[in-house]
């Protein structure tokens, strides 16, 4: 253990104690926050830039990270190296999740509809040396072919069939991953269909969706040991007034085509939050993915932390005992700050409130609840607050061998010092 070892084991076992008298097992818990698995996004080293050698010309819109903070990863060996460093300062068991355009072709131009698995080999490679899983996105955003807004549902028939081909090569990605790291590959499917204005038909651009993704979705060598998921959201830049694939459609198309769908944090109403959804989706759906964001004022993926909001996901997923069923990834992106430092302050926020929802004396509020004693169930919920959290935290993260408290920040520093200032 570091600095502080007999401090830390002190105030762990008071903790223990504290918690002990509402019937939780805090050993049991620390272990399996630690066993969780939270996939970090690739997309942080490099503000959603990617890696596409691309032709002259060939540029278009996409997702916006605002700010210049130097140090930006340029390619694939200085993308791993920084999640390797945040990986060190932050608990817990990890996966990386790898957008299409992060494919690295040795300079060739490879258009989307022909990436194979050997361009994403230096990243399996890479998995399996640091012991992680790899999780995959396909791309439908930043291409000429997406210039107006719009992919799958696009009425022209070959640019439809463009993205469907996309698809079917990001499906043979995904299971090349899943069998280099034994295991499965979350496949996350999203796109930006819509437009800026009132649409005079809704209808068209989501009947031809659904019959681009009944092509992609078709059973096929292309999809073992991929986990889809579809991913709604309520709007977007150039999208503010429809959106295609909105949580109903989504919703619909999951649960009829026996995929999974995906829920982010900032793809609902400003006020509206995913705990509640939860539920409702996983008494019907096999599975959910968590897309876990902070939204300020709109979907503006601000780095993720310890809020009340992301409590409340995770509590949710404790009170249905449904770990098994959900798997958490990120989705942020800060250009402004430090991006190493972002990696480690948003995901250790998500560590944190999957161990404070293992924490909570479950059993004793639904007890509570069951048998009227409602006044009793708020007071539970409101003491469960200043339960000593700060000590079994501490302790997670000595177990897993990183900077406890914010000792973190130097080591950010000197990476900083070392490696991103010279990147220019």
């Amino acid at each position: 253990m570091s600095y502080g070892e007999t401090e830390i084991r002190k105030m762990y076992e008071m903790a223990k104690e504290r918690y002990a008298e509402y019937g939780v097992d805090v050993d049991a818990a620390l272990e399996r926050a630690l066993e969780i698995p939270v996939s970090m996004h690739c997309w942080q080293t490099d503000d959603v830039v990617g890696f596409e050698t691309k032709e002259e010309g060939l540029d278009g819109g996409g997702i916006m990270a605002t700010g210049g903070y130097p140090g930006r990863a340029r390619n694939g060996d200085e993308s791993r190296a920084d999640l390797e460093q945040a990986m060190a300062l932050i608990p817990g068991k990890a996966r990386v999740n790898i957008h299409a355009i992060y494919a690295e072709t040795g300079g060739r131009v490879v258009d989307r509809d022909a990436l194979e698995p050997e361009h994403f080999s230096a990243w399996m490679d890479w998995a399996r040396a640091q012991g992680v899983g790899l999780d995959f996105n396909p791309t439908f955003f930043g291409h000429p072919k997406a210039d107006d807004g719009l992919s799958l549902s696009h009425p022209d028939p070959a640019i439809r069939r463009f993205w469907v081909d996309h698809g079917h090569a990001c499906r043979k990605i995904g299971k090349a991953m899943a069998e280099s790291q034994g295991g499965p590959c979350c496949v996350n499917w999203w796109i930006p269909d819509g437009t800026k204005d009132y649409a005079a038909d809704r209808w068209s651009p989501r009947e031809r969706l659904i019959e681009s993704y009944d092509a992609l979705f078709k059973a096929g060598d292309d999809s073992a040991g991929c986990l889809d998921f579809v991913e709604s959201k309520l709007f977007g830049i150039g999208s503010e007034a429809y959106v295609a694939g909105s949580a109903e459609f989504y919703s619909n198309y999951a649960l009829s085509r026996g995929v999974g769908l995906c829920l982010d944090m900032g793809h609902f109403h400003p006020t509206e939050e995913i705990y509640d959804k939860i539920s409702s989706q996983l008494l019907f759906q096999q599975n959910l993915l968590l897309h876990v964001s902070r939204p300020m004022r709109w979907d503006s993926d601000h780095v993720v932390l310890f809020s009340d909001d992301l409590q409340r996901v995770f509590q949710e997923v404790q009170r249905g005992s449904a770990w098994d069923r959900v798997f958490v990834a990120e989705d942020f992106f800060d250009a402004s700050i430090n991006r190493i430092a972002a990696y480690v302050i948003g995901t250790r926020a998500v560590r944190k409130a999957i161990l404070m929802a293992l924490l909570e004396p479950v059993d004793q509020l639904k007890a509570f609840e069951n048998e009227g004693r409602c006044a009793e169930r708020l007071g539970l919920m409101e003491e469960e607050k200043t339960l000593p959290f700060a000590a079994v935290w501490d302790m997670l993260c000595a177990r897993a061998g990183v900077p406890v408290g914010g000792a973190w920040m130097e080591r950010v520093r000197e990476y900083e010092q070392e490696v991103l200032k010279t990147r220019g």
